[in-house]
């Protein structure tokens, strides 16, 4: 992990992305933010997800990406079908990720929370590989952000319920949360 350029994983590639600002001042991290994308809808591979990122997706490349051209988005971390892990934003930062959310009467979730997008949808259970890189995050940020308990890991569709489906119910919550509290100090959920 290197602090010079804000908070990065080392076992992450970086890909820095331009969708992202400061955090408001005094706020710490106590929230992870669990995602699923693909791009196209239902695609998985292919450059689009970090086209999206980068604000370089071509909306005459498929018909879905015209509705959401000029989309601002980013996460801190995305996790491919592969394991493959690549880091967009430093952890210190706010990234663009949650969009109109709440967590326990808290609105605003970018602010004091990480974004994780799996490659992934609704429909399509996700990788052994997938599961075993989100461990190896979680419990990466987990040091860093010890606020961040098993009580503070949520799904997207949680914060962003009349919006958002993510990850969606092929997710496996109970093997996640099994993996990264067999060897945390944090009460079982």
């Amino acid at each position: 992990m290197s602090k010079r350029q804000g908070i990065l994983l080392s076992e992450a590639e970086q890909c820095h992305c331009p969708n992202w600002d400061e955090r408001p001042e005094g706020i710490e991290i106590d929230l992870l933010v669990i995602h699923s994308i693909s791009l196209p809808p239902g695609e998985f591979g292919g450059p689009w997800i970090d086209d999206l990122f980068m604000n370089r997706l071509d909306p005459e490349a498929h018909p879905y990406f015209k509705e959401i051209q000029g989309l601002k988005v980013s996460c801190h971390l995305l996790i491919r079908r592969d394991g493959q892990m690549i880091q967009y934003v430093p952890l210190d930062r706010r990234a663009w990720h949650a969009g109109p959310s709440s967590f326990c009467g808290r609105d605003n979730c970018n602010d004091f929370s990480i974004g994780i997008e799996l490659e992934g949808s609704d429909d399509q259970p996700f990788t052994t590989a997938q599961y075993q890189a989100l461990t190896s995050a979680t419990h990466a940020i987990r040091r860093l952000f010890p606020r961040i308990t098993s009580q503070r890991i949520t799904s997207h569709a949680s914060i962003a319920p009349q919006r958002k489906t993510d990850p969606g119910p092929r997710f496996d919550w109970p093997r996640y949360l099994a993996s990264i509290d067999s060897t945390s100090n944090d009460p079982p959920v």
